[in-house]
């Protein structure tokens, strides 16, 4: 794309706009290809004051991009998460960044061997319109830990959220260390096209793949965080109550728009009705009523809100049985807020059982024993999350050595993501790579390898000419 292009209208400013951020990072990073550790940490403190010193204004524009958004989800989900992965990252950060020592060997003798992690330069970010504050900062605290520059992709179904996003990180740093891009489709592609040295997308299988197309062209690695049907198997002996409100706090938050949002229940056959009952009691208890609820948030836009409407009379018309939990029993038709909804008697034909729901939508599945729905799991693709609810150890383990999953919430749904300390990335059709933890700081990094020699050089003993006594003895005593 040329200056030419942008003046003939063939190309927009905003198109263009990524290439010359890129541009600019690279040069400021050949200027400074190794911050400090106090520079790292004043930055991240850069993007802890960001998010306290505007929490008002973030929660207002995600709200209004939503059309209705849970004030206290954005503080919780997005903000406070945010802040916990900064405060975090500060703290382990020296460590980090220490040379790991490694041995050498008979053959490096005298020599010494090591690990240092190096930053890898300019690092892209490809955020999602569900978490549009955590998917953003969290991975830039991350990139910038581990001494690189940042540019950071936003979704245009948030635009108010970017617009945001942009005048606060222009107001708190250079545009050559951390910049914010908003646009269109065509400025996404521009963006993923970059030769980044590193990209991190998060968002549907679908796009992921084309992300993952892009950036072969460039040989950049990727992490690709994506979703997928994140089961919940509950145990025979779990008690049913406790089931519903632990799966519930996963599924109502953001109403179900969360990539690791229980996906669909197993139960066992003989607790299924007790499972819908609970369901209908405790979000009653928790929604009295929804149109009007700032509790409750909405589907982010129109489109989502139509798939949604079209996934469930699919299941309908295909003899699922629809249980929607609306208390008071409102009209939704002028609002983009589904109540929850339970299918029963679903198949494998039906939408909702192919594709990612990623709204408040949730099918129930009767099962034998867990055997049986160890191998449901495993007949399908890898999924982000898996949720398992049994205080028997001996089945806990069963499900995480016999199923693969990108992460595991034992008797819990969704707080994995929040241990900053575990490492959170899918497997499969979920995803590759992982972050957060000591697995971004390694994901943003280059491992590099050093060894240095001794001044006694031993080396000489085996050079050539071959055949020589030191030769004999390896090839007798050491090669057999």
């Amino acid at each position: 794309m040329t200056v030419e292009q942008e003046a003939s209208g063939t190309v927009s400013a905003d198109t263009l706009r990524p290439d010359r951020v890129f541009k600019a990072q690279k040069a400021a990073f050949r200027h400074q290809p190794y911050p400090d550790l106090d520079t790292r940490r004043e930055r991240i403190d850069r993007v802890r004051d960001l998010l306290l010193k505007h929490q008002d204004e973030w929660v207002q524009a995600v709200s209004d991009d939503f059309g209705q958004r849970s004030a206290d989800e954005t503080r919780l989900a997005e903000i406070l998460v945010t802040l916990e992965a900064a405060k975090y990252t500060k703290r382990k950060l020296r460590r980090w960044m220490k040379p790991s020592k490694r041995a050498v060997g008979a053959l490096g003798w005298p020599g010494k061997a090591w690990v240092e992690y190096q930053p890898l330069g300019v690092v892209g970010i490809i955020v999602p319109w569900n978490y549009p504050i955590q998917l953003a900062l969290a991975p830039a605290i991350a990139a910038l830990a581990a001494g690189n520059r940042v540019m950071i992709k936003m979704s245009e179904t948030t635009p108010r959220t970017g617009a945001l996003m942009e005048r606060l990180v222009a107001e708190t740093f250079d545009e050559d260390l951390v910049a914010v891009i908003n646009g269109d489709v065509e400025v996404g592609k521009a963006f993923s096209a970059l030769p980044f040295d590193h990209l991190l997308f998060t968002g549907s299988t679908s796009v992921g793949r084309h992300i993952m197309r892009a950036a072969a062209e460039n040989l950049t690695p990727v992490t690709l965080e994506l979703g997928g049907k994140s089961p919940c198997i509950v145990g025979e002996d779990f008690s049913v109550e406790d089931a519903v409100e632990r799966i519930a706090f996963g599924k109502c938050i953001n109403a179900g728009q969360t990539c690791v949002a229980p996906d669909y229940v197993m139960m066992p056959e003989s607790k299924v009705q007790a499972f819908v009952e609970g369901w209908k009691t405790q979000l009653a208890n928790a929604y009295p009523t929804i149109r009007d609820n700032a509790d409750y948030t909405a589907i982010v836009d129109d489109r989502q809100h139509q798939r949604l409407r079209e996934a469930v009379e699919d299941a309908r018309q295909k003899g699922a049985e629809v249980i929607e939990v609306n208390p008071a029993g409102e009209d939704m038709a002028e609002s983009r807020k589904i109540p929850q909804t339970l299918l029963l008697n679903v198949s494998d034909d039906m939408t909702v059982m192919r594709e990612e729901i990623f709204g408040p939508v949730l099918p129930v599945i009767p099962y034998r024993d867990l055997g049986e729905a160890i191998a449901y799991v495993n007949d399908r693709p890898r999924p982000l999350a898996l949720y398992y609810f049994d205080w028997n150890r001996e089945n806990g383990e069963r499900v995480l050595r016999e199923t693969h999953s990108g992460g595991v919430c034992l008797n819990d749904t969704i707080s994995h993501v929040g241990i900053d300390d575990l490492p959170f990335g899918g497997v499969g059709d979920s995803g590759m790579g992982a972050y957060h933890g000591p697995e971004a700081f390694l994901a943003f990094s280059k491992a590099k390898g050093v060894y240095r020699k001794g001044r006694f050089n031993p080396s000489k003993f085996i050079m050539p000419p071959y055949g020589r006594g030191i030769h004999r003895f390896i090839n007798r005593f050491l090669l057999q």
